[in-house]
């Protein structure tokens, strides 16, 4: 298929344009690399050193003789974002180019209304882009398991069916997003579903859960084709937050109590999860909701993992308990289906087993890269 990866310069977009390059899909990145600007404004670096998208695609087109196209403009730029589309002519769009940080979008008044702006508008130009020019093309689009928050039910994959009065009907799943972040990933999912029931668009929403590790097989070939690693209190998970900072001698920081429940995934199934959405496209008319994570886990357990992993390798880890910055329950009920993909045939990778050679090794080897002014939390909720 000829796919058109919207972000394929970014953590989870890189990996995936290499994966289905390799797969023989024909693929073109699409990208403003504006993450990369935003590095420069928070004076923080990706803990692996990342070379110019130019230079990654050359050296993948070397190694491999598969030539990834490179289309460089923002999707709110309605002009190029067509003329991207139609000069490649793609069969689906994954479109991973939105801000992607809660913290981020929690700084201030400035940065919530660049995530929103970026997020939603870009997402509804790409809806009226497939729609006035490739109607058949699939839309696999990066949600998120922060749409839903922590409800004290069961999180079903997109929809609910509800008896309510004597009547029943299925609907989508109430959400309760916990940042202008996650609110920005809600407004994208109504206005898929809106687009999808009124222009006959076909759509998978991949809410995804916490991504981790920095291996695939495409992104391990060579120095130059590395993933990030964010650690910085902005756009470092927690996961990637403890691997830095028991490699650097620095204590865990948990936030709260640490009994906060998360979703998570290996990088290697967030590749495999879009490929599996491309080559089993919804149908015409249809907004399809995939939960896409393997395993949940409390803070706590992370650290823990963390502490006896990194306590093998002879790191001395030490776990402290920070004042959580964040708006949340400290405790709560948290059990999300994932079937779907599951059943489309995901095999799926596990924390216990990629830890070491996906997280806690490259922390290592590059920890003479850490700025350890990065680490602490600066984004407040209730600022």
């Amino acid at each position: 298929m000829r796919v058109l990866v919207i972000g394929g310069d970014g953590y989870c977009g890189w990996a995936t344009a290499l994966h289905l390059s390799n797969q023989g899909h024909e693929v073109a990145i699409l990208d403003s690399l504006v993450r990369r600007h935003w590095d420069a404004e928070l004076c923080s670096d990706t803990l692996t050193p990342i070379a110019p998208i130019q230079t990654r695609l050359q050296r993948w087109k070397d190694l491999t003789g598969k030539e990834i196209d490179l289309f460089i403009g923002d999707i709110n730029n309605y002009a190029f974002l067509v003329k991207a589309l139609t000069d490649f002519k793609p069969d689906s769009v994954v479109h991973f180019g939105e801000q992607r940080s809660a913290p981020f979008s929690m700084i201030d008044r400035e940065h919530a209304v660049l995530t929103q702006t970026n997020n939603v508008m870009g997402n509804l130009n790409l809806l009226y882009a497939i729609h006035e020019h490739m109607p058949d093309c699939h839309l696999v689009k990066l949600g998120t398991m922060g749409e839903y928050g922590t409800p004290n039910i069961d999180i079903e994959e997109g929809y609910i069916t509800i008896e309510h009065n004597g009547r029943k009907d299925t609907l989508p799943y109430p959400k309760q997003p916990g940042s202008f972040y996650h609110l920005s990933k809600v407004h994208d999912s109504h206005n898929i579903h809106f687009a999808c029931k009124i222009w006959g668009l076909r759509a998978t929403d991949l809410n995804q859960g916490i991504v981790y590790g920095v291996l695939t097989e495409e992104t391990g070939m060579d120095e130059l084709l590395i993933n990030r690693l964010d650690y910085d209190g902005v756009f470092g998970t927690a996961l990637n937050r403890f691997c830095i900072q028991a490699a650097v001698g620095h204590p865990l920081t948990v936030y709260g109590s640490g009994k906060q429940t998360r979703a998570m995934l290996d990088i290697r199934d967030t590749v495999r999860c879009v490929e599996i959405a491309i080559r089993n496209p919804a149908d015409k008319g249809e907004f399809r909701v995939f939960n896409q994570f393997t395993e949940m886990f409390s803070i706590n357990d992370i650290a823990m993992q963390i502490k006896k992993a990194g306590n093998s390798m002879g790191l001395n880890v030490e776990v402290n308990n920070l004042d959580n910055p964040r708006v949340e329950a400290e405790e709560h009920y948290f059990n999300a289906k994932n079937t779907n993909l599951l059943e489309l045939g995901l095999n799926p990778h596990f924390l216990s087993d990629s830890l070491l050679d996906s997280l806690l090794n490259f922390a290592v080897k590059y920890k003479n890269r850490v700025d350890e002014k990065q680490i602490m939390p600066k984004v407040n909720w209730r600022a």
